[in-house]
């Protein structure tokens, strides 16, 4: 069984992550944010590095998806390799950080790249306002995004819920304004009803 899990910068994709896969005894399967060697120059100049970073990025979670789908383990991931395409490309694009060229030979490989995996069992849509991005952002302290501007967040957020809401597999919603998983078990407890109703459910939600 796959779970992926999406959804803006800062949403808690990485918390709900650790917290969904030790209440089910699943494996988490982390973004490998610390290795990324674009990742820092990226933010410093995201002209110069969009097309790098995205080309990475998508060598990195198709390795990723590829082992989950090769594994007989059941796992909770951290972000999917359709947001990259989906939302983060074609915003690039749309901003003219990233040229149309590069983006036309960036979708052409994930053209074929999607031929060779499956979309996850369910998928989990951590949503957002900018605010609470805000904040949860300055909260872990990352220093590489302390130059993020708010426009690219909006832009983000706003092709999340066009994609989610067009998004043809099996998927859920959670508002990250209200549950506030983290520090509350209510809301975390919530989520995970929702998510077993989903999966398991005679009559899922």
């Amino acid at each position: 069984m796959h779970i992926a899990i999406a959804g803006n910068i800062g949403s808690g994709k990485t918390t709900l992550t650790t917290l969904l896969a030790k209440h089910m005894s699943w494996e988490p399967q982390y973004e490998e944010l610390s290795s990324n060697p674009y990742i820092y120059d990226f933010y410093a100049d995201m002209e110069r590095w969009a097309f790098n970073l995205q080309v990475y990025f998508l060598h990195s979670r198709l390795n990723t998806t590829l082992q989950i789908q090769r594994s007989a383990k059941n796992v909770v991931q951290d972000r999917t390799i359709y947001e990259d395409a989906e939302i983060f490309a074609p915003n690039l694009l749309q901003m003219e950080l990233m040229n149309q060229r590069d983006y036309d030979n960036y979708k052409a490989l994930f053209n074929v790249i999607t031929q060779l995996i499956q979309p996850p069992d369910l998928l989990i849509y951590l949503k957002a306002s900018i605010p609470t991005l805000v904040e949860q952002i300055e909260a872990r302290g990352r220093d590489y995004e302390d130059s993020i501007r708010l426009e690219y967040l909006r832009k983000l957020n706003e092709r999340y819920n066009l994609w989610f809401e067009n998004y043809k597999g099996k998927k859920l919603e959670f508002s990250i304004d209200t549950l506030k998983f983290r520090d509350n078990p209510e809301d975390l407890g919530i989520i995970i009803r929702s998510i077993e109703s989903k999966l398991y459910g005679l009559f899922p939600e």
